[in-house]
């Protein structure tokens, strides 16, 4: 069987208002058990491999197999980090052992009357048989802000 190789962009900007401050909401990202807590958690999920080393140039690892289904690999090494303004990743997908992404994402905390304005922007390229996936990723982002959401309240 030959594989059709192929590429797909994806980007997408998502902004969300938490109410509470700035320095919660970063806590959430640099901090182990507060990441831990929301960041690949969930019934549907169950958890494996775990590394995370929050400094520019450290690795963060979460492996985890969704309940009949798949196993999904994330691997960041974070590029810029200036503390409780922005967040700079870039990052790889697998899922089964198949790699299918590459992405950067950038994420700024912004201190506004009513709490704190995150941003989440982020470009993808999806490799050959996930070309499809691309619009998933965007979804996938969404509810982690959710969740992310549903943490800090």
């Amino acid at each position: 069987m030959t594989i059709e190789r192929r590429l797909a962009h994806a980007g997408f900007t998502l902004t969300r208002d938490y109410p509470v401050p700035v320095d919660r909401v970063w806590a959430a990202f640099a901090e182990e058990d507060q990441k831990r807590a929301w960041f690949g958690a969930g019934d549907a999920f169950e958890p494996g491999e775990w590394a995370f080393d929050f400094r520019v140039g450290g690795r963060d690892v979460a492996e985890g197999a969704f309940h009949d289904g798949p196993v999904s690999r994330y691997v960041a090494t974070y590029t810029d980090i200036v503390e409780q303004v922005r967040i700079v990743t870039t990052y790889d997908m697998w899922l089964d052992g198949v790699h299918m992404s590459t992405s950067v994402a950038s994420l700024e905390f912004e201190a506004i009357d009513e709490g704190t304005r995150f941003t989440h922007v982020e470009h993808g390229v999806f490799f050959d048989r996930f070309d499809a996936d691309a619009p998933q990723r965007e979804a996938g982002s969404r509810g982690l802000l959710e969740i992310l959401g549903r943490h800090l309240a």
